[in-house]
């Protein structure tokens, strides 16, 4: 069997919050509810389980996910549309704007809980031939 990555638990303040926040963006799906989680699928079969957890516990992460041009724009739009605070730069230098690294876009923005999220239409390095 070869190794693949399944699931990953993302901590937040509010579970709901956090996986509807993120589904509701990139038109994803809550796949499953158990317990603490609620998981969010992407198409890779690959979960986002969202726990609740204490604020002050909770480590910001970062999470960067490779979209296609048509998710990029209408994720985008529900970025704008939802006043979301965004920046071209993982360093928060370029505020309100995306960036063309890699002959591609790519935003960076917050989640409900702090962790700061990415979006890319290129991998980093461009793509290969």
């Amino acid at each position: 069997m070869s190794v693949e990555f399944n699931h990953t638990i993302i901590h937040a303040r509010d579970n709901r919050e956090s996986a509807e926040f993120f589904a509701g963006l990139l038109g994803l799906e809550i796949t499953a509810e158990w317990g603490p989680f609620i998981a969010v699928g992407l198409s890779n079969g690959v979960t986002l389980d969202f726990a609740t957890i204490p604020a002050e516990r909770i480590t910001p992460q970062h999470y960067a996910f490779l979209v296609s041009e048509a998710e990029f724009d209408a994720a985008y739009a529900q970025i704008v549309r939802r006043g979301i605070e965004h920046w071209a730069d993982p360093h928060q230098q370029q505020p309100g704007t995306i960036n063309h690294n890699d002959d591609g876009r790519g935003v960076y923005f917050l989640d409900p809980a702090g962790h700061a999220m990415e979006l890319i239409t290129v991998p980093y390095g461009g793509w290969t031939s």
